[in-house]
């Protein structure tokens, strides 16, 4: 079993940026794919970034590419999501996840094991 304590979020002005961390504890051996969603009010959670554990091979939606920066620490066992450029269509939930068996479809949300507690981000206009 994998635990994830994710931190950052907060408030911003359109324009901004901010850092999201996700530190994983547990069986972290066994982590093969750490993703990013996020849910805003009345939507459904949609894929934001994902890293593999070991290449750190990096997936972006096309909503945050050239915006959001994926990265992981292995000393740490944390990766982060740098964000930005935020505008108001960002705000939303922020939550991390791993997946710790093999598998490719990183952008469905079924795919992974364990979730992070959930991080607001509210971009103001």
């Amino acid at each position: 079993q994998v635990q994830l304590v994710e931190s950052g979020g907060g408030l911003v002005q359109a324009g901004g940026s901010l850092r999201l961390s996700c530190a994983a504890s547990g069986r972290t051996f066994s982590i093969y794919t750490m993703g990013w969603f996020r849910q805003a009010p009345g939507k459904e959670r949609e894929f934001v970034a994902a890293i593999r554990w070991r290449s750190g091979n990096t997936y972006y939606a096309d909503s945050v590419k050239g915006r959001f920066t994926n990265s992981k620490d292995d000393a740490k066992n944390t990766v982060y999501l740098q964000m930005n450029s935020l505008s108001p269509e960002d705000t939303a939930v922020y939550y991390c996840a791993a997946r710790t068996t093999v598998g490719f479809n990183y952008q469905d949300p079924n795919y992974y094991d364990s979730w992070g507690q959930g991080s607001q981000v509210t971009v103001s206009s």
